[in-house]
């Protein structure tokens, strides 16, 4: 990558990160709804291994909001104001537009890794060796990953009116049904087969696999998974966006 390219993807990044970070009506909510979440299932309700065990979950659930609402919503709302066309039409690649917005949800995401754990050492004494806390935080990166490919095909198919209810009405049911906010073994069997179809089911059973607390599948299966469903995403959302030019 040249110097230039290097440069204006800084600026992409920065331009991005700096008018997310300023609309506090998002970035409050975003970071304080798995933390209340954590702090009253997690260390208000639980011991040291129920903890460590949501703290899991919630960074997960915690990761896929924003990389949803930055591409889903905010995508749409670049479409209809004209800026993604005027993206098209500049030298920019339009990579450097969408690597500008997955640097914004890498950083929430570092920052609710960063705040759910720092609960979970002060208040419910959860205690792990150095490489697995860096086993957690890159699972936090990586699960950002399928959640941005899928907020950029809602961005790029939905109007911004409607982008923000149907975020939502993905979001939430996605998360209680991947056993985010209770077991998955307390599920029937059918919705416990129908887990496997969702990204974040799998990114559950890979950090807990790191805590020697998932259900014992072979770890190949939940990254296969995860693979399944970002790389379909990205696809769809590179043929959406090449049928916009």
């Amino acid at each position: 990558m040249s110097s230039i390219s290097l440069y204006s993807l800084k600026q992409e990044a920065w331009c991005d990160s700096k008018s997310v970070f300023r609309n506090l009506g998002f970035v409050i909510p975003t970071l304080a709804f798995p933390c209340a979440f954590y702090l009253f299932f997690g260390v208000a309700m639980g011991d040291e291994k129920t903890s460590s065990y949501l703290l899991i979950n919630y960074i997960i659930f915690g990761v896929m909001g924003p990389a949803l609402f930055n591409f889903g919503v905010n995508v749409a709302t670049d479409r209809e104001q004209g800026l993604l066309a005027l993206k098209q039409l500049s030298p920019m690649p339009a990579s450097q537009y969408l690597m500008g917005k997955t640097f914004t949800a890498l950083l929430f995401s570092t920052l609710i890794f960063i705040l759910l754990s720092t609960f979970a050492v002060l208040f419910s004494g959860v205690s792990m060796s150095l490489l697995k806390w860096g086993q957690v935080y890159a699972l936090a990166l990586l699960g950002t990953l399928p959640f941005c490919m899928l907020g950029l095909v809602m961005g790029l198919s939905f109007s911004a009116k409607s982008a923000p209810a149907l975020v939502n009405l993905i979001y939430l049911p996605i998360s209680m049904l991947s056993g985010l906010w209770l077991p998955i073994t307390m599920f029937p069997e059918a919705l416990q087969w129908f887990a496997w179809v969702l990204p974040s089911y799998h990114l559950s059973q890979l950090g807990l696999s790191i805590l020697e607390m998932h259900q014992g599948f072979n770890l190949a299966w939940h990254l296969l998974g995860v693979a399944l469903f970002t790389l379909p995403c990205g696809y769809l959302a590179t043929k959406k966006y090449n049928s916009m030019k």
